[in-house]
């Protein structure tokens, strides 16, 4: 069975995944919509879909799937108008910025009998899915805590960060999905703090640019997580996993392997610097395992519901930093 999909959005994302899903032996892009016209017309010519309306794609019956590629403020609708369409729906994180919203359309879903899979793209990284395989095969025995750190090369823009729903439901909701990943275990409390130290702008729409979060769960793990919107370095994507008999730690990618060591001292290439590039693997990955889905009639990896799950982590960060208390899950 090959399955057909469509996207909805031609921008930087749907690009990649395009090109993820013209690399798949089951599936074929047959549709590109986008709230510019050019632009989606520009993505079909490329990859020999056809530029279509909304509603065309909705109505298309020998359209399986779509991919949301919108931004955030979009998705919920997005969602509901072609799970009720019958077309299983793949989207970029978040589902929406409110959880009872959030709740709504997953809820729409599931009663539409279509599959809703959330784009948290780390989970089918190989480096972070070793790890987890690692766990699995007991190598480090029970896991105790979680150690993940997360910075960008640089804050976005305030067009984007006006709508993107701040630092915790835009960034670090992909690290809290990341600690359930790890941990095994639901998280039970939540305590963070955060601050403004790269943009100042940010603290004019109540947002952060700085954060730590802490996470335990009923048995006592524990996950923290740091998140900074500088890394003059580069993107900055590590994670650390102890356990009652070991460690796994997953590194930064370097933009190449070569080092060179003089009287001075060794020198290595530069982190990868975009998250395009160091999660390039993670994003085709990730549309296989949509199309899988789809073929075998089973619920994908990552759920509508992980991204409640998500949302609602993310919502505790943004009361623990207000409230400067401890807040439970």
């Amino acid at each position: 069975m090959s399955v057909t999909l469509a996207l909805i959005g031609a921008g930087r994302i749907a690009k990649v995944h395009a090109g993820a899903i013209l690399a798949s032996p089951d599936a074929r892009l047959a549709a590109v919509t986008d709230a510019m016209p050019e632009a989606a017309a520009a993505l079909a010519a490329q990859t020999g879909a056809q530029a279509m309306s909304p509603e065309e794609i909705a109505a298309d019956p020998g359209i399986d799937g779509v991919l949301v590629c919108t931004p955030t403020d979009t998705h919920a609708d997005l969602i509901e108008t072609f799970a009720r369409a019958g077309k299983h729906v793949f989207c970029e994180k978040p589902v929406d910025l409110d959880l009872a919203r959030a709740g709504e359309v997953v809820a729409t879903a599931e009663a539409a009998g279509v599959k809703l899979m959330l784009a948290f793209n780390r989970r089918y990284d190989p480096n972070f899915a070793g790890a987890r395989r690692a766990i699995d095969e007991g190598r480090i025995g029970a896991v105790e805590m979680v150690t993940i750190t997360s910075r960008d090369p640089g804050a976005p823009d305030m067009a984007y960060a006006a709508r993107s729903g701040g630092l915790f439901r835009d960034m670090t909701i992909h690290d809290l999905d990341m600690a359930r990943f790890l941990l095994g275990e639901e998280p039970l409390t939540v305590s963070a703090h955060a601050s403004v130290l790269v943009k100042p702008e940010l603290a004019e729409i109540g947002d952060w640019d700085s954060a730590t979060v802490i996470l335990e769960t009923a048995s006592g793990r524990q996950a923290v997580i740091t998140n900074s919107r500088r890394a003059t370095y580069g993107y900055d994507q590590r994670a650390e996993v102890h356990g009652a008999l070991g460690v796994v730690s997953v590194g930064n990618r370097l933009e190449d392997t070569v080092s060179v060591g003089t009287a001075e001292g060794y020198a290595s290439a530069p982190l990868l610097n975009f998250f395009m590039t160091r999660y390039t693997a993670a994003y085709s990955a990730e549309i296989a395992e949509f199309i899988a889905a789809i073929r075998e009639d089973r619920a994908p990896a990552t759920t509508g519901q992980d991204g409640v799950t998500a949302l609602r982590l993310a919502l505790a960060c943004m009361e623990s930093v207000k409230t400067g208390a401890r807040v439970a899950v």
